[in-house]
């Protein structure tokens, strides 16, 4: 029998990466996030809205090394949510500055989502969710996701 979890979230992320500097970089001018705090040169915290950190990065096991082979267990993505479509747009756009290869987007119908992976080769997310009076819905009321191709070009045309 499972419980049903009614006001928790997932707090943070902590994620092992080889170039403490480099991943804070990313996080920070690439994806918005605040330098919360840094313990020295093996580990950072990083977070939004004054938030204590929602993304740690250290390197205590990893320095230097590489990403996990593909076939591996492990994470897929983290996903970070932004408040609207402009906010996408706009970090869709720093993405593209900084040369980040995309590896995928798509309409879901509950969100529109933009895939890429971090410098240690971590999956990304960046998405918004649509309202949800606005969630497709199949016929008995469950959520009816879909998979469709997100037009880019017109989400970039809202990054300004």
């Amino acid at each position: 029998m499972s419980q049903t979890l009614t006001s928790a979230k997932i707090g943070h992320i902590h994620l092992r990466v080889a170039d403490l500097e480099r991943s804070i970089a990313f996080y920070r001018d690439v994806l918005g996030f605040d330098l919360q705090q840094r313990y020295g040169d093996r580990a950072a915290f990083l977070g939004a809205d004054g938030y204590h950190h929602h993304i740690g990065l250290n390197t205590w096991d990893s320095l230097g090394g590489t990403p996990a082979p593909r076939g591996h267990t492990g994470l897929y993505h983290t996903a970070v949510l932004y408040p609207d479509r402009s906010s996408l747009a706009r970090a869709y756009k720093r993405v593209l500055d900084a040369g980040v290869v995309i590896t995928g987007a798509a309409d879901h119908g509950v969100s529109e989502a933009i895939y890429f992976d971090d410098p240690d080769g971590n999956g990304v997310e960046i998405y918004r969710d649509r309202d949800p009076s606005v969630w497709p819905r199949d016929a008995k009321g469950g959520l009816a996701l879909y998979n469709a191709p997100l037009d880019l070009d017109e989400l970039l045309s809202e990054a300004t």
